[in-house]
């Protein structure tokens, strides 16, 4: 007999999560799993179908076992991935809805994926004032461009703050300006933000950000492009550090397509700290006039078409790879990890081979150097460790990595790797040098 924990965990799938790296963060998300859909329940092919479970998936089914689980689910079931950053477990989120993910860290060097058949979550009234709605316009449109998204707040009792601002384009506002206007409004306000475009209305109170007490909440168009005009920010470190970033990286290219500075953004911040991100459902970005927008809790005022469904068609194809299945691309870094040392040297280790190794295994080498460089640096400022499952992920990451500089390391799933390993890869550097370099003279 199962014996369960007095927060809903049962044993068996704590005691498998144990050895799976996670964080506290990861852990806290996994808790309000278990009291929200059900205990926590390691999955195999016995399980029973039965509603109000979270189901671990830890090794990655075959496309049969895949199909069985999806069958076996409820919608008031979840499905947790705590090695989400693996490709192997991509036919299996290409059946499910995405609900979140927790990002990596040193602590807990995985990305744990969160997803299920539907959102259905518990209806619990919040207070009018646990969330504030922020929007800004140009200045050049005036009041009337607001009319309904104000109208329809009023309607909510839903506090809120719509101001004007000074533009560099007539009648647009950049990803700059808006990140500008966000971090003031967050910086200003107690509360958890929602940031709307000004071409919206509410007919719900937007709460499932709040209910899933999350950092950052974003919806996605066809499953991959972020969309910056519906935008939650908490009031974490993560959510100050997601906002920051966002900030200074438009500030640096202040006109370039908002969707896909906030995607760079959300890449680096979650791969250095466990940003805990909810992927909002389409009843939050539905577009007037199309079916389901009656009952969506934010309408925007698009063209239900799909040429509109995706960013600006003169951007750059190159630099608009999918997000594959929620997790990193071969260009962006898995876990980027920080040392005290003041050099500017830094090491990419990239983790090649995936496809043919076991997923535990896979896991196991992430830790492995995870523990390795927080253990022993060897005089690296950072370590940004990419998995590339594949050799062209590989040469993308190598390509990437030699732009900027860095020492490029290259490992296989399995590999021994000695315990001083960036001391090492550094004293071979130091014996390549010419001698009176080698010798700091």
């Amino acid at each position: 007999m199962t014996r369960r924990h007095s927060n809903g965990t049962d044993d068996d799938a704590m005691e498998a999560l144990r050895g799976c790296g996670v964080s506290q963060q990861q852990r806290r998300r996994l808790q309000w799993l278990s009291r929200t859909f059900g205990p926590l329940a390691p999955w195999s092919d016995g399980v029973s179908p039965r509603g109000g479970r979270t189901i671990v998936v830890i090794d990655p089914p075959t496309g049969a076992g895949a199909e069985r689980l999806y069958r076996s689910l409820t919608t008031h079931d979840a499905v947790v991935i705590p090695f989400g950053e693996n490709p192997a477990f991509d036919f299996l989120k290409s059946k499910l809805t995405e609900f979140g993910t927790v990002g990596a860290s040193a602590e807990g060097p995985h990305e744990l994926w969160w997803g299920g058949l539907a959102w259905r979550l518990p209806s619990l009234t919040l207070p009018t004032d646990a969330l504030h709605v922020v929007s800004c316009h140009p200045n050049t449109l005036g009041d009337l461009h607001i009319y309904h998204l104000r109208r329809s707040l009023q309607r909510l009792g839903l506090p809120f703050a719509l101001e004007p601002i000074d533009t560099r384009h007539r009648g647009v506002v950049s990803a700059a300006e808006k990140a500008s206007f966000i971090r003031r409004m967050w910086q200003r306000q107690a509360e958890p933000l929602l940031f709307v475009d000004p071409d919206v209305i509410l007919q719900a109170a937007p709460t499932l950000p709040l209910l899933v007490d999350c950092d950052f909440s974003v919806h996605k168009w066809n499953g991959w492009e972020m969309s910056a005009r519906t935008l939650y920010f908490g009031r974490s470190r993560a959510a100050e550090m997601m906002l920051t970033t966002w900030h200074e990286i438009a500030s640096s290219y202040p006109d370039v397509w908002d969707g896909y500075l906030i995607d760079q953004t959300w890449s680096l911040v979650s791969s250095q700290l466990p940003l805990d991100t909810v992927w909002l459902p389409r009843s939050y970005h539905a577009v007037a006039g199309e079916t389901g927008a009656r009952n969506a809790a934010i309408v925007h005022n698009l063209t239900p078409t799909t040429a509109d469904l995706g960013p600006d068609a003169g951007f750059a194809e190159m630099v608009r790879s999918a997000r594959r299945a929620g997790r990193a691309g071969a260009r962006d870094p898995l876990l980027v990890i920080d040392s005290n040392q003041p050099s500017k040297t830094a090491v990419t280790v990239i983790l090649s081979g995936a496809e043919a190794s076991d997923a535990r295994i896979t896991a196991a080498s992430i830790e492995a150097l995870t523990q390795a460089f927080t253990r022993d640096h060897g005089g690296f400022s950072r370590l940004e460790l990419s998995l590339c499952p594949w050799p062209q992920d590989a040469r993308l990451a190598r390509e990437a990595a030699l732009l900027a500089a860095n020492r490029v390391v290259e490992v296989t799933p399995g590999q021994h790797l000695p315990p001083n390993l960036f001391r090492a890869i550094a004293a071979s550097d130091a014996a390549r040098l010419p001698t009176n370099i080698a010798r700091g003279r």
